[in-house]
């Protein structure tokens, strides 16, 4: 059977801002610009996962649909939607990671694969956060 990615679309609500706290606001406000600012501001975020795998003979599938949207839900959607990505998901507390598009879609790429286990191999994360920035992991 051929090898084949499924790709499953999530959308969340969360805000966050790009801070450095070994910084200055000074360098903060150089390096992040407007997004180092207090108060957090907010995105619509688009995530996709593509899982890639052999189809199953019998059901058609790649992977469990069914067991994707379940890890989605918790790894995703219940760790970032409406939330605020610095303060609610430690990881990403102050002097952690900084919640990037980058980041972000590294930090999901990992969960993901992690709960998949050997059900199915994460092979591309995308995370937007708005029409015109988003990032892109792949796998090596």
């Amino acid at each position: 059977m051929p090898r084949i990615a499924l790709t499953r679309r999530v959308t969340f609500a969360a805000a966050h801002r790009y801070r450095r706290p070994e910084w200055s606001d000074e360098r903060n406000f150089e390096v992040f610009g407007k997004c180092s600012r207090v108060p957090f501001h907010g995105h619509t975020y688009t995530c996709d996962v593509s899982v890639a795998g052999d189809v199953d003979p019998v059901t058609g599938f790649v992977v469990d649909l069914v067991a994707l949207d379940d890890i989605l839900a918790r790894e995703v959607m219940a760790r970032f939607d409406h939330r605020n990505i610095n303060t609610d998901v430690p990881e990403f507390a102050e002097g952690l990671l900084v919640p990037s598009c980058e980041n972000l879609a590294v930090f999901i790429a990992d969960r993901v694969q992690q709960a998949l286990g050997a059900r199915g191999a994460v092979t591309r994360v995308w995370v937007s956060e708005s029409p015109t920035l988003w990032a892109e992991w792949t796998a090596d």
